[in-house]
């Protein structure tokens, strides 16, 4: 299937694997699989489902908001494991959430409900103490959106967190030093409270490009050193504080531009 979305030319194509792939102009967005919702292709996809795993038991119901859409994939995820969840997600592209919704459905009463508005705008129409997670998951162009990484909206991410809340936020770096997500970390540590960063151990030292889980709570964070050492490919767990240093956090006054995947990164 096929069809022209806010965003470009989005379609859905079958994998021999019975999976459904959803692209945006050749951009690889999100994997589902329909018939086990469970089931997470994406690796940094199932970081975060080991993240939703490690805070809230199967079957207990969560409140958590996301922010960016796509196929919904990991609101998918939560109602298969957490039935009686409620969702909200935050995506901005109706033509998209519509093609979706008919090429890719929901279960019926999933508890999913979209709201067409960009993740800053809706974040903030979120009502204090509410959820017991909200999950980062947005890019524009293969880069996560720069008003989605400062000091401020982080801080409506923690307001609207219930105390023992996390946040989890999927976030792409691989130059040397990492300076972004140093910075990133230095920011959510600042706002939210310490957490952990889960990514390939090439990642974390510079010398990979690829994806890093940043985890944070005003409470401490489930240990999930164990749980990394076991998955695959394996991950490593890096405390907040320790990966961001003496890095300066992101502000909205600050214009900086966040790192871009490499060319054909997200168009296997």
């Amino acid at each position: 299937m096929e069809r022209k979305v806010g965003s470009g030319v989005a379609t859905v194509e079958a994998e021999a694997d019975g999976t459904f792939v959803l692209r945006v102009d050749g951009s690889l967005q999100s994997q589902v699989d329909l018939a086990d919702p469970t089931h997470l292709s994406f690796e940094y996809m199932r970081r975060i489902g080991d993240v939703v795993d490690a805070v809230a038991p199967r079957r207990q119901p969560v409140a958590v908001a996301h922010i960016g859409g796509a196929a919904l994939s990991l609101p998918r995820y939560v109602a298969a494991t957490r039935p009686r969840s409620r969702q909200i997600v935050l995506e901005p592209d109706e033509d998209l959430t519509d093609f979706v919704r008919e090429a890719l459905p929901l279960p019926k009463r999933a508890g999913i409900k979209v709201r067409g508005v960009s993740g800053r705008a809706g974040i903030g129409e979120l009502y204090d103490d509410s959820m017991d997670l909200v999950i980062l998951d947005a890019f524009e162009r293969e880069a996560v959106p720069a008003n989605l990484v400062t000091a401020e909206f982080f801080t409506e991410c923690a307001r609207v967190l219930r105390p023992t809340g996390v946040l989890v936020a999927n976030l792409i770096d691989g130059s040397a030093g990492l300076p972004f997500i140093r910075r990133t970390a230095a920011t959510v540590a600042g706002v939210v409270g310490d957490g952990v960063v889960l990514a390939e151990r090439k990642v974390l030292r510079g010398k990979g490009f690829g994806n890093v889980i940043v985890v944070a709570s005003p409470q401490v964070v489930p240990d999930l050193t164990a749980v990394g050492r076991r998955a695959q490919p394996p991950y490593d767990v890096m405390r907040l504080t320790e990966l961001a240093g003496k890095a300066a956090p992101l502000t909205d006054a600050e214009g900086f531009v966040t790192p871009p995947a490499p060319p054909g990164t997200f168009r296997s």
